[in-house]
């Protein structure tokens, strides 16, 4: 309807009468400012609704913050301590011993289950570096790097501590082992062997030991008296026949299983000596053998000398520790047994001290192979003799009847 100027007045013209709706409009909704023209419209913080209520927080006002840390795909994974879970349920830990086969068939830690959690606190309730250490087994055992090597036993020492011979001595010892060989085993011979069963043995010295003013006398059957002179030089005196005739007397030739022992005694005198030092040497040696040499020094040869107790094997340098030196007016004695073993024979040699054992060695035990020279000649196959050397100024008596003896175990 139109205003014509009829109508025109001073008065405000009349508001029009609201028409009651029951629902909002969508024009207003749509655009509130229509309805509302004096408000200045805002729009609420935060993106549109269009991006979803899931990137939103809790509150709608809040952003979306990550979890800590980096994202899983980055995560330095550590698979779990044990074997892995196999359909094995019987050596499967994390399945009960009644339950079904199978993952999901429930974890052993009720009644019944096979599974125990280990000893002690779980890892993360470990003890602290700051507790002290049930076993420091680095205290308890101390560094050794500083430390010496240990001592061989089975190695000789260089030197005698006592006596030694020169190195000329040495090399006429060995160039002249050389030029004589070892002697076969003599066929049997009854007699001989009679004289070794008996005792009934001559006793050798080279001649240069009575023209330097040596003695050797027999007293009675197996028995002789020796004396040697002040300052003479090395000598061995040997024995023939051999005491072991290996033809007669080895256990592989006679079958016999008993042991077969080959000894004699030294009774060391008390006048002769000029000091405590007793300048003897007890052996056995396998023919022949450098009478300018003590037993023990060459091949086919051993010996327990008595100024530093040490014995040797094929040794001729300082020998190896084996007893106390002898003694004046001491009665010593050396031997040899020979046993059957495994289609060979076993050979221990022994010492014995007014008729007392007091040490003993197997001649292929206690060795060292970068060492120690052969002990061919000592075994068992050849003719051995009893060898006493002398050094210096001594008096003594060889014994070789067993009824003279100190030592009571002879068997034979």
């Amino acid at each position: 309807m139109c205003f014509g100027s009829k109508d025109k007045s001073n008065d405000p013209a009349p508001k029009p009468a609201p028409v009651p709706q029951p629902y909002p409009s969508s024009t207003s909704a749509a655009n509130p400012k229509a309805s509302m023209p004096h408000q200045d419209y805002a729009p609420p913080p935060g993106p549109p609704p269009s991006h979803g209520q899931s990137n939103y927080a809790s509150s709608s006002s809040a952003y979306y913050a990550p979890p800590p840390g980096p994202p899983p795909s980055h995560q330095d994974y550590a698979p779990p301590p044990g074997p892995p879970p196999s359909s094995d349920v019987k050596n499967n830990p994390f399945f009960t011993s009644d339950s079904g086969s199978g993952p999901g068939s429930g974890f052993g830690f009720g009644s019944g289950a096979d599974y125990a959690p280990p000893p002690g606190p779980p890892p993360s309730h470990a003890q602290g570096s700051s507790q002290k250490k049930q076993h420091d087994w680095e205290t308890a055992v101390p560094d050794t790097a500083l430390l010496p090597p240990p001592p061989n036993f089975f190695s000789g020492f260089d030197r005698s501590p006592a006596n030694n011979a020169t190195e000329e001595e040495c090399e006429a010892g060995e160039s002249w082992c050389a030029s004589y060989p070892l002697y076969g085993p003599m066929p049997h011979n009854p007699a001989a062997e009679s004289a070794a069963r008996t005792g009934n043995v001559a006793v050798y010295a080279p001649p240069s030991f009575t023209s330097s003013g040596g003695t050797l006398a027999r007293l009675r059957p197996g028995a002789w008296s020796v004396s040697s002179p002040r300052n003479g030089r090395d000598t061995c005196l040997a024995t023939y026949p051999p005491l072991y005739h290996a033809a007669a007397h080895s256990p592989l030739v006679t079958g016999n299983q008993r042991k077969k022992t080959a000894y004699y005694e030294v009774r060391v005198l008390e006048r002769g000596s000029r000091n405590d030092e007793v300048s003897l040497a007890l052996g056995f040696v396998a023919p022949p053998y450098p009478s300018f040499r003590l037993p023990g020094w060459h091949r086919g040869s051993l010996g327990v000398h008595g100024d530093d107790g040490h014995r040797y094997v094929n040794d001729r340098w300082g020998g190896k520790a084996f007893t106390s030196p002898f003694r004046r007016g001491e009665t010593l004695g050396l031997g040899m047994d020979f046993y059957p073993r495994g289609g060979a024979i076993s050979v221990e040699v022994f010492l014995t001290r007014d008729g007392v054992e007091r040490g003993r060695w197997n001649l292929h035990e206690e060795t060292d192979r970068e060492q120690d020279l052969p002990v061919t000649g000592l075994e068992g196959y050849h003719d051995l003799c009893a060898a006493v050397g002398a050094f210096d100024k001594v008096a003594f008596e060889i014994i070789f009847a067993p009824e003279l003896w100190r030592w009571r175990g002879y068997q034979g």
